[in-house]
């Protein structure tokens, strides 16, 4: 888990968090780590993850982002719907929902490569 920068991982007991601030969390399943930021969405997916998780240094993770959806539409146009819609949220600083939106463009890529294969 993620919460405001801070990685939290839990113990052998159950345990229960109020958060009583306004700071992104991150549970495990929405975490995408380094080594499996392995295909183009998947970077895209991990860049906007750094933008929510890392706001000290948004400029540079702005910058990636929309130089790897650049090279991502470059390569697959038909995209363009979904980076659109993710590119929204980014632009009005709701990271979390174009966090959820490029699962779907993960989803996209799983079955372009599925049906070249």
């Amino acid at each position: 888990m993620i919460i405001g920068g801070a990685v939290i991982t839990n113990a052998s007991t159950k345990c229960n968090f109020i958060v009583e601030n306004t700071v992104p969390i991150l549970r495990d399943k929405d975490i995408l780590s380094t080594d499996n930021a392995n295909t183009p969405a998947r970077r895209i997916y991990f860049s906007i993850q750094l933008m929510y998780i890392d706001g000290t240094h948004l400029t540079d993770h702005h910058k990636l982002y929309w130089k790897l959806v650049k090279d991502f539409l470059d390569a697959a146009p038909s995209s363009l719907g979904i980076i659109d819609r993710i590119s929204e949220y980014i632009l009005n600083g709701a990271y979390y929902q174009a966090l959820k939106t490029c699962k779907k463009l993960i989803a996209y890529e799983e079955e372009a490569i599925a049906r070249v294969q």
